[in-house]
């Protein structure tokens, strides 16, 4: 009755990015992903991520009509840089059936297994550096930019399957109203840190090359310890950057430098999906792209969505001259809520600045994992 076979054609990965829109349908809370930026990541030659390692998307079907969708991650970077025999997945979606979820597993790990994996963990699309993580916690509003959504019955497919929790992500919500309290000390701060010969500032768009390529040193360095963290290649820094730059409001992107040497950056994102949401089938073309160009002055969320500090570095009071800047544009530009993820349930440092600041833990995200 259910089959599952390897996308292999152009037509087909069309039907695999297009298949959430099905599934979604009428669900207030779901955010098409926009179809180009879906293709070029799942297309080798497009995306750097190809360069090194390999995706194979599988559909499932019942008859003609597709009901499921995963693609297997081998992810060669990880496994060389952890010296792991890892494998992944990814871009899972399915009906509520648990004989189908159960294929499309088998495949994905059949797949990997032949790579020489060991585990199967995720989901990760493809990788940490992009989404992840299903959501457990916090149905009841749309993901915000670069979060993922799926439906409450996902967590008893992927269990029944024989996945088991590997960590939480745990999303924490900052609301017109916060406490400013802990924010207070963010020029003193500053002020102690310059002392130090530490200065904070904007990033800078007119010299944005130069810059993209002193964060990604920072970037690559501040989050080795991280859940399955991977370096970036330059090439796949450059295309995040660029992609990033379209969306980029320089008031909430700020660099550390200390004598004239960037140690550590913070990036912040006006929240898109608030468009995106209402951009039908995630197609920017005929209409989706005015959508994007005139209402993004409407946006009023924001992400928090890096945050990193050299070793030797931290503990200065840098991270919260981070956050003190991010809030006060925050309110200046009166945005109504802000989110900060994704920050790893065993981040203590983290958790705990959130938690004095007030922040509410309002979603949670969960990586799972199965011997293969």
């Amino acid at each position: 009755m259910w089959q599952v076979l390897p996308v292999n054609s152009k037509s087909l990965l069309k039907a695999f990015i297009d298949f959430p829109h099905e599934l979604f349908k009428g669900d207030p809370n779901y955010v098409p992903e926009l179809f180009l930026g879906q293709w070029d990541l799942l297309t080798p030659g497009k995306h750097p991520f190809h360069d090194h390692s390999a995706v194979q998307p599988f559909l499932a079907y019942d008859g003609s009509k597709i009901v499921g969708r995963i693609a297997a991650v081998l992810n060669r970077n990880h496994n060389q840089t952890n010296q792991e025999n890892d494998g992944f997945f990814g871009f899972f979606d399915c009906i509520d059936n648990q004989e189908v979820a159960n294929l499309l597993f088998s495949e994905a790990a059949r797949w990997l297994k032949a790579q020489g994996a060991q585990t199967m963990i995720g989901p990760v699309n493809p990788s940490t550096n992009e989404t992840c993580g299903m959501l457990v916690e916090g149905f009841d509003s749309p993901p915000v930019v670069m979060m993922t959504y799926n439906k409450p019955y996902y967590l008893r497919l992927l269990e029944n399957a024989g996945l088991n929790k590997k960590v939480d992500l745990i999303a924490y919500q900052f609301t017109q109203g916060y406490n400013e309290r802990p924010f207070r000390m963010t020029k003193v701060l500053e002020e102690r840190l310059q002392r130090k010969g530490i200065k904070i500032r904007k990033i800078n768009l007119k010299n944005f090359k130069e810059e993209v390529s002193r964060i990604r040193e920072v970037y690559n360095k501040a989050w080795d310890q991280n859940l399955g963290f991977v370096p970036m290649t330059p090439q796949e820094f450059d295309h995040m950057a660029k992609d990033m730059k379209m969306i980029l409001d320089p008031d909430f992107c700020m660099v550390a430098e200390h004598d004239g040497e960037i140690v550590g950056f913070s990036l912040s994102v006006p929240d898109i999906n608030q468009i995106l949401i209402n951009v039908k089938r995630g197609r920017l073309l005929p209409t989706g792209i005015f959508k994007l160009l005139f209402q993004k002055k409407k946006i009023n969320g924001l992400r928090i969505i890096a945050l990193g500090v050299l070793e030797g570095y931290r503990k200065l009071g840098i991270e919260a001259c981070f956050y003190g800047h991010a809030m006060e544009e925050f309110k200046k530009k009166k945005m109504k809520v802000a989110e900060a993820s994704w920050i790893l349930e065993n981040n203590t440092l983290m958790n705990q600045g959130l938690l004095n600041m007030d922040a509410k833990p309002y979603k949670k995200y969960r990586i799972y994992q199965k011997a293969i």
